[in-house]
């Protein structure tokens, strides 16, 4: 795919980045330079490669999934403007 100097002005407009007219010609080559890297990477057989998450192979640490209800309720509510016991206020919204 080649581009010319209306579509890099085009992608600019549509990332919302200003540039300069006399900066829309080395885009071109830049932008063409990868445009051709990524269809490189299409020619790529990735058929039975497993995704990863990492350069590393490496099992992600996990922690016990505990249910709880986290027992610091007044340090919680010690955040709130007006609480009111164990509850919240906030202003009416509804007339």
């Amino acid at each position: 795919m080649s581009l010319d100097k209306d579509a890099v002005r085009n992608i600019a407009f549509l990332a919302r980045i200003r540039v300069p007219e006399e900066s829309l010609e080395p885009l071109v080559g830049e932008l063409d330079n990868i445009i051709g890297w990524v269809e490189q990477l299409a020619e790529v057989d990735t058929d039975g490669v497993a995704p990863m998450t990492s350069v590393a192979a490496m099992v992600m640490p996990k922690r016990e999934d505990v249910v709880n209800d986290g027992d610091c309720r007044d340090q919680v509510l010690a955040n709130a403007p007006e609480p009111e016991g164990a509850f919240y206020t906030v202003p009416k919204v509804v007339e």
